[in-house]
């Protein structure tokens, strides 16, 4: 079982006021290796200068190795609290930090000293970093433990110095890392502050845009390509969007979204006679529009999380790199045309008017049902490249809803398809606001016939793909709408044997 690790941003938080403390520092055991002789523990610490001014006190978190010596594994940057920490009797204040900033600041340390020790180390200095708008978000302290702790996995694979020491330490990170959603939570941080960034720059009317707004990474195993993706939502392009502005609550709670996207392909290769084949059908793409911040915050600056872009149209392209040895392509049938069924229920009802027996009562009535198949899906060829693509229709007049926008009867009435849609019984959607297509009910294998002379090599692919956004009002009473667009590009491979 993996170690109970301890609430590092709830014991910084309690840290009482310099003025209270009767030693120079405050410790707090993370964990302990009972693998090695001395019975060392790691702690972090945090202790102020030698100074007997506190008005003039620094801060510093230390990751101490406490064996028969203590060592000193990473020190963080000064911090200077801010004068309302100092003393408590004036501000009746509890905390040894209390104003944001600084907690800001050693959480952006945390960051700067795990990219450190990556590669490309050079870069790192001119990296900024811009000030969080809230945390005292559930969210924000999950991602600060999680980041304090990778930055303690790396520290004690690197500056540990005992061995037994590091392997039990690291054991333990390891177990507690692994069991936790590192990737999620480590990429809707780092795209919520992208959000407040380009936001920041959007508010000063500044044209700069990020170089590079999406995340994305693929990897190719035996039967199996995976492709995994975040955009923040901010940075999309705008596709076609209502020229009323949003109201400035609406603008929040649409701003502060996220794209999560999974593609996952199976592939087979057959060999034949005279040719081998390369089959890929689809295993599962899923498609999420998640929140980056809490939903107290959602509702008391935006409307409420139900007022957010869904998924209208992913589109995907699987091309062979080097096509010389390739000899045809073949798709499966597309889905149907959207299936509409309507039924007609006809009823008469009538009854005596008790107060008069020669009386007749007579009511009739109609009622029709309509279903719908919202999602279509097209297979088609372009060249050597097999191009996927799931489409996401109207009820009313069957028209693509990423190209087209509704109309402002449909806006204003309560019981059109897109109102209530993630809680509704024919939603397209999950009750998340995701989009999950299986292989088994959108999309047939795909396959291409190479030359003989490809067997035994790897095979490069490229998947690139489109995923588009739209908001039509939800809950709210509004008349703006938009639809916003990614795009991204990567390579898989494939052993023809």
């Amino acid at each position: 079982m993996a170690y109970n690790f301890p609430d590092v941003f709830c014991w910084i938080q309690s840290l009482p006021p310099i003025s209270e403390w009767e030693t120079s520092s405050m410790s707090l055991n993370i964990c302990s290796s009972s693998s090695s002789s001395c019975q060392p523990r790691l702690n972090l610490t945090v202790s102020k200068n030698n100074s007997n001014n506190h008005s003039s006190s620094n801060l510093y978190f230390v990751i101490i190795a406490d064996c028969n010596i203590p060592i000193h594994l990473w020190t963080s940057k000064p911090f200077k609290p801010s004068s309302t920490t100092i003393t408590n009797k004036t501000h009746n204040n509890n905390k040894l930090i209390d104003d944001e900033e600084t907690i800001s600041n050693l959480f952006v340390n945390f960051i700067q000293a795990i990219l450190l020790y990556g590669s490309n180390k050079n870069s790192t200095p001119f990296l900024r970093f811009p000030n969080l708008d809230s945390i005292t978000s559930n969210n924000f302290s999950d991602v600060f433990n999680l980041s304090f702790f990778t930055l303690l996995f790396l520290v004690c694979i690197y500056e540990a110095p005992a061995a037994d020491f590091r392997s039990g330490c690291i054991s333990n990170l390891k177990d507690h890392l692994t069991g936790s959603n590192l990737e999620e939570h480590w990429m809707r941080s780092l795209n919520l502050a992208v959000t407040n960034w380009v936001g920041e720059l959007e508010a000063h009317n500044n044209p700069f845009r990020t170089p590079c707004p999406l995340f994305s990474y693929a990897f190719s195993t035996i039967g199996l390509w995976k492709v995994q993706l975040y955009c923040p939502l901010l940075v999309m392009d705008v596709e076609n969007s209502k020229s009323n502005p949003a109201s400035e609550r609406l603008q929040f709670s649409l701003r502060y979204h996220h794209v999560e996207g999974v593609l996952q392909f199976n592939h087979k290769v057959l060999i034949k006679e005279e040719w081998a084949e390369i089959m890929v059908d689809i295993d599962n793409i899923r498609c999420d529009v998640i929140k980056l911040v809490n939903e107290s915050l959602m509702s008391q600056r935006g409307v409420g999380a139900a007022e957010k872009h869904f998924p209208s149209r992913i589109s995907l392209q699987l091309t062979p790199t080097l096509q010389d040895q390739v000899l045809s392509l073949s798709v499966g049938k597309s889905s149907e045309n959207p299936r509409k069924e309507i039924g007609v229920d006809k009823s008469v009802e009538a009854s005596f008017e008790p107060s008069n027996p020669l009386a007749l009562k007579v009511s009739a009535g109609e009622s029709s049902t309509v279903s719908l198949k919202p999602w279509k899906f097209e297979e088609s060829v372009y060249g050597y490249s097999a191009n996927l693509n799931w489409f996401l229709h109207d009820s009313v007049d069957g028209k693509e809803v990423f190209s087209s926008k509704p109309s402002k009867f449909a806006m204003l009435n309560p019981k059109s398809w897109f109102k209530n849609r993630y809680s509704s019984a024919y939603r397209p959607f999950n009750k998340e606001g995701g989009v999950i297509f299986a292989g088994d009910e959108y999309g047939e294998k795909v396959w291409w016939k190479v030359d003989k002379g490809a067997i035994g090599k790897t095979m490069e692919w490229e998947i690139r793909g489109w995923i588009w956004l739209t908001y039509w009002p939800n809950k709210r009473v509004t008349f703006y709408n938009e639809t916003r667009r990614l795009e991204f590009r990567e390579i898989v491979h494939l052993d023809v044997a």
